[in-house]
């Protein structure tokens, strides 16, 4: 007898079962495709793999009694804790673009108007603009926010004449109402070597004034560095606007005075000249709090902004903010420390300290 292999139970032949041999019977005499696999056969495979039903039945899938899992679940099972965090970067992200369009708007809106500078003046009087007024010698001692921090060395007299350091530029701002046209000068004497030579000191002028924070932000003023090559500055020219001076210690004294005992720059129209304090160019202001950059762009920026007419000066507006570029930030940026210094003047006493800012208009 042939043995057809597949499992044999203690010798003899697994019985079909009854369910299989009635179909079977129903199937004989069909085709192969229709017959009932014989038990004989080897694993479990079908004569008809299309045909359904065959053998046991499927067995129900057990309740679990769980709720099947939403779509948030699932993506935060699959993502822990960045589920969490990517809503709240977007969140985060649409804030600031809001803030940003709305700092655009602001500048936009207010890009052509004094904010709070005061009263602009074309007066070509000749009174020394910048300082305090004259006081009875003893208010240096009483706002030490205005002493001249420790740093490098400086010129203490330099020979009172200046020499124009070579350079031009293009006009630069729209200049509605007025191109001011400036020179770059050096008192003779002073040695620039320290913070880069007399070519450093012009490029930081002309960079500070071409900058969109400055005042060319203003449509109405424009600016234009000359030199000895200009005919401007020929014999019988028209000469410049203002001559921006780095100038030594005492003759600061004797262009801007030196009534109340602070290391101070002003605008002196008598002499055409916005007189920047070189021992201030070295060391800063305490309240710059060692930023020399941002100092010196506020040096420039605060006696031009007296040399294009803006003669008042301004006090802290809001506490913890930013200063006004017309503040007197050389001696601090706490209202009480520059009402002291003129008690019946625009700085009121009343606790305000604000931040340092070099431009006039800080947000662009």
């Amino acid at each position: 007898m042939t043995d057809r292999g597949g499992p044999r139970l203690r010798g003899r032949v697994p019985e079909v079962p009854e369910d299989r041999a009635a179909l079977a019977a129903d199937n004989h005499g069909g085709n192969d495709s229709a017959r009932a696999p014989d038990p004989h056969e080897p694993l479990r495979a079908l004569w008809d793999p299309t045909r359904r039903n065959i053998g046991r039945p499927r067995v129900p899938r057990p309740d679990r009694g769980v709720k099947k899992q939403s779509r948030l679940g699932r993506f935060v099972s699959m993502y822990g804790w960045r589920a969490y965090a990517i809503p709240v970067l977007v969140v985060v992200t649409l804030l600031v673009l809001v803030d940003a369009v709305r700092s655009v708007g602001d500048t936009e809106s207010t890009g052509s108007a004094d904010p709070g500078f005061g009263v602009r003046s074309d007066s070509d009087g000749t009174d020394v603009i910048g300082v305090p007024p004259v006081a009875d010698g003893n208010y240096a001692g009483t706002v030490p926010a205005g002493a001249l921090p420790e740093g490098g060395p400086f010129t203490v007299a330099g020979a009172g004449t200046w020499h124009v350091v070579p350079g031009a530029t293009g006009k630069i701002g729209e200049g509605t109402e007025r191109v001011f046209r400036y020179t770059v000068e050096i008192e003779d004497g002073v040695d620039t070597a320290g913070f880069g030579g007399d070519e450093s000191f012009g490029r930081m002028v002309d960079q500070t004034l071409g900058n969109p924070k400055s005042w060319t932000k203003d449509p109405r003023f424009a600016f234009q560095r000359i030199d000895q090559s200009d005919p401007a500055l020929a014999p019988g020219g028209a000469g410049p606007d203002f001559r921006i001076s780095l100038t030594s210690q005492m003759t600061i004294r004797q262009a801007c005075g030196y009534d109340i005992q602070l290391e101070v720059s002003c605008y002196n129209p008598g002499i055409d000249r916005v007189v920047l304090n070189e021992p201030r160019w070295v060391r800063g202001a305490i309240a710059f709090q060692g930023d020399i950059g941002s100092y010196r762009q506020y040096q420039i920026n605060h006696e031009v902004g007296h040399a294009i007419g803006y003669q008042a000066h301004q006090p802290c507006e809001t506490d913890g903010g930013l200063a006004p570029v017309m503040m007197q930030q050389s001696f601090g940026t706490a209202n009480n420390d520059i009402a002291v210094l003129d008690p019946k003047g625009v700085v009121p006493m009343d606790g305000k300290v604000c931040r340092f800012n070099p431009w006039p208009y800080p947000r662009v």
